[in-house]
């Protein structure tokens, strides 16, 4: 609901404090696959920070589509080489079984791991073995869960990919702070790669996920950024006197559609990146913003007040042609496609309560995803099956989470700090 960044400012600077994000699951399918993650045999001289067990079967039960087996109800704890009794799996009522081993020695760290079919009674593919660095054991445990979940589901999983989000901390009216945080898609390992007094709005991933673009205040002077993840090295976009917001990058990562106020009305523009030329995209007298890219790079969809209240409308690159997309309803906005295109996800006002809804372009057809009163900045999962979104409760910012047909809901409240803005990262190659 970025439409009148005012008011967004405001509920953030409102925000009080609370930085890493937990996981609470509300809702998840009815009959989910259960699955019996086995702790891992660990041989190594010192103790490892990272249960690679219960992060497996905690990334599998947050997608809503897995339910664990507790391990106190667990018969026998065998190992990667270790034959596997069925029969003990069954009586827990234990579908699959994933069984695995870590050893540390002077070269790193060895894995070992494999998935069984318990009613089936075989592996459902062969041991895996993964050698890597020693600090990378959260990376193999998102590996490891992004395998299994493809090859149960038939979708690619989408555990190590990484989220970006703002926390806001206030102390005091005059003593606020600001931070971009970067973390794995649980909420994991944050680290903060941008801090300001000022509010920072509207973070973006580039689609190689190298780069991402921010709205900040940097000299008290609204201002989108593109800062290098690997380099922390920053660009600045734009700085015009006004409205700098809602920066969004194109399909091939050259190109920044944002909304300018530059010229007296809150348009929108794209800015080449590398030759800073600037193209105004849009012409009207209303308010023209937060507009976002077709996976093909052919429309942007932006809101706009030219039909008396905020609306989706899609433009056609290729001759600027303007359609309205929206019309149930009098407040639809922030909209985004989904990977495959077919349908947009944005935020829509339903009995003076703002909901994220779903809407297939090609039947027109909306489903409301979320139940909770002030949802907004929904931000789509690469493999299309989720979305973060921002909420809150009791006045406290948070995330949640919620699948594309709505069955399935988590909520990532914040251990200290509010947290508002969210973006999820593509995949990574």
């Amino acid at each position: 609901m970025r439409l009148f960044i005012g008011v967004a400012m405001t509920i953030m600077m409102a925000m009080p404090a609370r930085a890493e994000l937990v996981i609470e699951i509300t809702r998840g399918i009815e009959n989910p696959i259960k699955i019996a993650v086995v702790p891992f045999r660990v041989k190594s001289t010192g103790a490892f920070d990272v249960d690679l067990a219960r992060l497996i079967e905690a990334n599998l039960e947050r997608s809503g589509q897995f339910r664990r087996v507790d391990r106190d109800t667990m018969l026998s704890l065998p190992g990667p080489d270790d034959q596997i009794f069925y029969r003990d799996w069954r009586a827990i009522d234990s579908e699959y079984t994933v069984v695995g081993s870590v050893e540390q020695d002077d070269q790193g760290l060895l894995v070992r791991y494999g998935l069984h079919n318990v009613y089936g009674e075989k592996l459902v593919f062969p041991i895996e073995r993964l050698s890597e660095s020693s600090d990378s054991l959260r990376d193999i445990g998102h590996y490891i869960s992004d395998r299994i979940y493809e090859s149960l589901t038939g979708i690619k999983g989408i555990f190590s990919t990484r989220l970006l989000y703002v926390s806001a901390e206030r102390r005091s009216e005059k003593d606020q702070t600001f931070k971009l945080i970067l973390s794995d898609a649980d909420g994991g390992r944050p680290q903060v790669i941008f801090q300001s007094s000022e509010p920072i709005l509207s973070p973006a991933w580039s689609p190689d996920g190298s780069r991402v673009a921010y709205m900040s205040f940097k000299g008290k002077r609204a201002g989108i950024y593109v800062q290098t993840l690997a380099s922390g090295e920053v660009q600045k976009v734009s700085d015009f006197p006004g409205l700098n917001s809602a920066p969004s990058f194109s399909p091939d990562g050259r190109k920044l559609v944002m909304t300018l106020s530059r010229d007296g009305n809150p348009e929108v523009y794209v800015a080449n990146l590398r030759t800073g030329e600037l193209e105004r995209m849009t012409k009207h007298f209303s308010i023209d913003t937060e507009a976002s890219w077709s996976p093909d790079g052919r429309s942007i969809l932006f809101t706009s007040s030219r039909g008396g209240k905020p609306q989706l409308y899609m433009m056609n690159l290729a001759d600027k042609t303007v359609k309205r997309v929206t019309f149930d309803g009098d407040y639809n906005s922030n909209g985004a496609f989904t990977p495959d295109g077919d349908s947009i996800v944005f935020v829509h006002r339903t009995n003076e309560r703002f909901h994220i809804a779903r809407m297939n372009l090609k039947t027109r057809e909306i489903r409301i995803l979320t139940e909770t009163d002030l949802d907004e900045s929904p931000s789509v999962a690469p493999n299309g099956t989720m979305l973060i979104y921002a909420t809150s409760d009791e006045e406290k910012g948070l995330l949640g989470l919620v699948s594309m047909d709505g069955r399935v809901r988590v909520r990532l409240p914040s251990v200290s700090e509010s947290v508002r803005e969210p973006a999820w990262s593509p995949f990574f190659n």
